[in-house]
């Protein structure tokens, strides 16, 4: 039987959080502080919900696909491509502010644990708010955006070092050294056999079944999300903490060749259920503890606005990067983490803090995420205001740039689907000499192909975006899907790009010609050079070297 007013409750705060979404998507705030208003509006202001424990238990499941669509980004490759920089610089970034958040914490009268959570929650920055941003203003593949993604990572790495510590507190059972200590060799030990045996697995055991379900994206999905709570399971089994399980369930997965793909898929679940977190996190807040939060929220704001600039422009313009890159990879560290709610709120649960330091972090939370949000839509702005001043001869921040951009992809030619008329037109084009783009759900048809390639569903808008769409000369599809090829002759008439669409039948042309398809592909009736040579003529394509 479902608890009484579940579903009314849960009712309540998904429309909450997606009418005060909408709301903050129009005036450019991160989405966390609308969901937290939310529950403010519907807990402590008005009383329309009332907490259960089948509700936080709902709530925890997004926080598990929080953790693990985090674990599917940390890959080995990446992690290599990270650098000295992030390590030095993310662990350096993260040290200082915690110790100077401390240092604030203690004068304005906090215990010394209250202190530690306060300074944690400080120095760890929002992996959500960076990526949706630089992702809104396509500079992922910045300079800057590439050092951000890297401080991220190392940040995520030592959230997770974070949890392992706090489970080994809530197993002692007292807080003597003795006990603490026991605890802390337990949950480290605990998380280290768990890692072990995951990425063993990952290893030895999942890359031939995952391959066999790769063919199909819903299968590989269910398989996931499985893969996630059996790990989930095993970590509670070790009396770890589920956000860690799930961590460590993501990182399994991300060594096989299919994140990008599941990345996509599990984020719109995750934020449905992450929503539902917030909502009741701010539900949970109460306005008198809010009102006596103000004081030392107004003193810890400007560490995490200015301070994490400041000490991450220091950072990287000691590696040698220009002004410009310093200034706007600081920017994107200059607000707390959506984990940083998470982490005081388990410390909460566990009884190592009260609710006035949830309270703080709310404040400091609502106030940085929205002004650091602002400040980088408009960093370069910013940066040209105090680019040659003060600020910048004190940081001793190089004028000039030690590296250029990364080049995006741009002109290239996008292949959908790789049956057998997609590949002969993706190796034919990468003959000519056009860069090109191979991409499909099936990771092992695209095995063999010489040009660039992708595991991934074009259904989602992302995936097109994230590699260059606007920026492409042609798109092809070589799919027999109706539906598909119309969703990608519309997209490619809103981005302005001419597509070439495999139409299977006279029957189909209506809906294609409606978008403005530059050509179609008739089975039975066109070969690649035939296609190829036509493409050439509308000066589409490079004519083949004689």
């Amino acid at each position: 039987m479902l608890e009484s007013g579940l579903i009314q409750n849960l009712g309540w705060m998904v429309f909450g959080a997606a009418c005060l979404g909408v709301l903050a998507r129009l005036i450019q705030m991160p989405s966390i502080l609308a969901y937290l208003a939310a529950g403010l509006l519907l807990g402590p202001l008005t009383g329309v919900i009332r907490i259960s424990p089948a509700i936080e238990e709902i709530s925890e499941i997004g926080i598990v696909l929080l953790l693990f669509l985090v674990g599917l980004e940390v890959s080995f490759a990446r992690i290599r491509e990270v650098g000295k920089l992030a390590i030095v610089g993310g662990l350096g970034q993260v040290v200082f502010t915690m110790a100077a958040a401390f240092g604030i914490a203690r004068l304005l009268g906090f215990g010394p644990v209250e202190a530690v959570f306060l300074g944690f929650a400080m120095a760890i920055s929002s992996t959500v708010v960076l990526v949706k941003l630089l992702s809104d203003q396509d500079q992922m593949d910045s300079l800057h955006g590439r050092i951000a993604v890297g401080f991220s990572l190392v940040q995520d790495i030592v959230v997770v070092v974070a949890l392992t510590v706090l489970a080994g507190f809530s197993k002692g059972t007292g807080m003597d050294a003795g006990s603490v200590g026991q605890g802390l060799l337990s949950a480290f030990g605990g998380m280290a056999i768990l890692l072990g045996g995951v990425l063993a697995a990952s290893r030895l055991l999942l890359p031939r079944p995952f391959e066999w379900a790769s063919s199909s994206p819903p299968t590989l999905f269910i398989w996931s999300l499985g893969w996630c709570f059996l790990v989930v399971a095993a970590a509670h089994t070790f009396h770890l903490s589920i956000e860690m399980g799930a961590f460590i369930a993501g990182l399994s997965l991300a060594q096989l060749p299919y994140t990008h793909d599941l990345q996509h898929r599990i984020k719109p679940l995750m934020n449905l259920f992450v929503a539902v977190f917030f909502v009741l996190l701010g539900v949970k807040m109460e306005p008198g503890s809010l009102a006596v939060a103000w004081l030392p929220a107004l003193a810890l704001i400007p560490l995490v606005l200015v301070g994490k600039t400041l000490v991450t422009m220091f950072a990287v313009g000691r590696f040698g990067y220009g002004a410009r890159t310093s200034f706007l990879a600081g920017l994107t560290m200059s607000q707390i983490s959506e984990f940083s709610f998470l982490f005081v709120a388990m410390g909460a649960a566990a009884g190592l803090v009260d609710e006035r330091v949830v309270s703080v972090i709310a404040v400091v939370g609502v106030v940085t995420m929205a002004a650091s949000s602002y400040a980088i839509l408009a960093g370069d702005r910013l940066c040209a205001l105090l680019k040659g001043g003060l600020l910048f001869r004190i940081l001793r921040v190089p004028a000039g740039e030690a590296e250029p951009p990364r080049e995006a992809l741009s002109g290239h030619v996008i292949v959908i689907g790789m049956n057998t008329l997609g590949r002969r037109i993706a190796c034919a084009l990468h003959r000519r000499g056009e860069t090109v783009l191979a991409i499909d759900t099936d990771p092992r048809k695209l095995k063999g192909l010489p040009c660039r390639t992708l595991h991934g569903n074009i259904e989602f808008r992302a995936v097109l975006e994230e590699q260059g769409l606007l920026r492409a000369k042609l798109l092809v599809s070589a799919l027999q899907i109706e539906d598909t090829n119309d969703l990608l002759a519309y997209r490619c008439k809103e981005a302005g790009v001419p597509c070439c669409i495999h139409a299977v039948d006279l029957s189909v042309m209506e809906n294609l010609l409606a978008h403005d398809v530059a050509y179609f592909m008739l089975p039975k009736v066109d070969v690649v050079k035939y296609q190829s040579a036509l493409l050439a003529q509308k000066g589409l394509l490079r004519k083949e070297a004689a």
